[in-house]
């Protein structure tokens, strides 16, 4: 067997003779997320923009040449399953599965976009009963959530609760999708669960008509992103983004509704979902602005640091205490505070928030841990800025969920100054990152960045390095911070 040199994922679906959805959606969304697709096809269909004419079930006979095929020679990452017409396909494609060690995303489809039926009652039976226990991820709408659950839901607030009956059903997560149900303040919601942890993404709500395979989409869309190495919650922000891509550039090409357009990967802050623990029922208030790129940004871990490096030019600095409470932290804010001010700088103060707006500090700076315990509407109605911390996607669409004023991007290279859980993202991701974002947010980048690195890493838009050891272990530390801020100047 040849060695792979890119990603593979398997589409197990039916052919849709348009070209919106089933293998022919897949294949596109699996070469927008540059992974190699393969399929196996389960069922041909006639169809075109108004309707399905004709179902022809893949003979048992070719659907195991398939199978074998594909798996004696381009083995799959992740696996995509989509339409199973038939008991007798469904009992395969399961019996495959059980063996295969890898991730699995089941689009249940049960009807076609124009209404026709694409299963039938036996194989829905042998889906639930046999397919279920080896699904990682099920992503039905609401109408799947009701054929599988057999019952209505009465709407977004009984999601949670249908959420939980599917997994105890047997997927180990699902996705309910948001498209059949109304919109919430011009967002389409969806939530996903375990049984256990959950979270709503929202999404802009697309006003067209030109959906057609958007359910084959969102699911091939999360199946490749698994398939390049990214962590579930990652892919499902991914594949939220990269539908509502698709629907906003979306068009009509036949005489019915068009479908879901594939224009590469997500790359407009737009497109984002933002992400949170319960469902949302009023729109966020944003933060107020920093007024401008951040700059040189360091971090240091006290007041002196602040006071030596704020006449050498610097205008953004946070504090970051490790090792006073009580009165002594309040009075390091405090001195921190007074000599921002006297420089008119920007000064954030790292976790310590109370302090922050007691201390009437120009802002605080919130790593994700911090998020789930921070009074984030205390922070916004005293009028501090607020940066956040982020290191993958899940935790950018947590980031943007809260509208802040700043987001910093990291690490973008190995640090020692704190253990993280997160591998180096590189500068190819920053790059990433910085055309997803840069049109609305304030950013920074940080972890392992140096003198030698900070000319590369503004190279990429992002407007701001934010350092620490390279700053307060530096041999030099005013000829650093001079050459620094050149470099910044330079990069605007």
């Amino acid at each position: 067997m040849a060695s792979q040199s890119r990603p593979i994922a398997w589409s197990i679906a039916g052919s849709d003779s348009g070209g919106g959805a089933g293998i022919q959606a897949d294949l596109a969304t699996f070469q927008d997320f540059a992974v190699h697709g393969c399929t196996v096809i389960t069922a041909i269909t006639a169809q075109n923009s108004f309707a399905v004419g004709y179902v022809a079930v893949t003979h048992r006979r070719a659907l195991a040449a398939q199978i074998n095929a594909l798996d004696s020679d381009l083995p799959a990452n992740a696996i995509k399953v989509g339409m199973l017409a038939s008991e007798e396909v469904v009992e395969m494609v399961a019996k495959y599965l059980k063996e295969y060690p890898g991730f699995v995303v089941c689009d249940p489809v049960t009807r076609a976009s124009s209404g026709d039926s694409l299963i039938t009652g036996d194989a829905t039976n042998a889906l639930l009963d046999q397919l279920l226990p080896r699904v990682d991820l099920l992503t039905p709408n609401r109408n799947e959530v009701e054929a599988l659950l057999g019952r209505q839901l009465r709407g977004l607030d009984d999601v949670e609760k249908a959420g939980k009956e599917m997994v105890a059903l047997g997927a180990r997560s699902v996705l309910i999708t948001g498209g059949h149900f109304d919109a919430l303040n011009g967002e389409r919601l969806d939530y996903w669960t375990d049984g256990e942890d959950g979270f709503w993404l929202h999404g802009r709500d697309v006003q067209t008509v030109n959906s057609h395979g958007s359910g084959c989409t969102l699911s091939s869309a999360v199946t490749a992103a698994v398939a390049r190495g990214y962590d579930l919650k990652d892919a499902l922000v991914l594949g939220k983004a990269y539908v509502t891509q698709g629907l906003r550039l979306s068009s009509q090409i036949g005489g019915g509704p068009g479908a879901v357009a594939h224009m590469g990967w997500p790359t407009h802050w737009w497109d984002l979902p933002t992400v949170s623990p319960t469902l949302r029922h009023k729109a966020v208030k944003p933060f107020p602005d920093c007024g401008g790129k951040l700059g040189l940004y360091p971090v240091v871990d006290s007041a002196e640091w602040i006071e030596r490096l704020l006449p050498l030019g610097v205008t953004t600095i946070q504090l970051r205490v490790k090792d006073k409470t009580g009165a002594a932290l309040r009075e390091e804010i405090e001195r921190a505070v007074a000599v921002s001010e006297r420089y008119k700088a920007r000064l954030f103060i790292n976790d310590f928030w109370e302090e922050a707006i007691a201390a009437g500090a120009y802002g605080v700076h919130l790593g994700q841990e911090d998020l789930q315990t921070a009074d984030i509407n205390a922070i916004r109605e005293a009028g501090l800025r607020l940066g956040v911390s982020t290191h993958s996607y899940f935790e950018i669409a947590t980031a943007h969920s809260l509208k802040p004023s700043y987001i910093a991007l990291g690490p973008i290279y190995a640090t020692t100054s704190k253990v993280m859980p997160f591998d180096p993202q590189g500068l190819s991701q920053l790059q990433h990152w910085v055309e997803l974002l840069g049109e609305q947010y304030t950013l920074t980048a940080i972890g392992g960045i140096d003198v030698r690195r900070a000319k590369d890493v503004l190279t990429t838009g992002v407007g701001s390095a934010a350092m620490i050891s390279a700053i307060t272990q530096a041999d030099d530390v005013e000829a650093t911070v001079a050459e620094l801020i050149a470099l910044h100047e330079a990069a605007q």
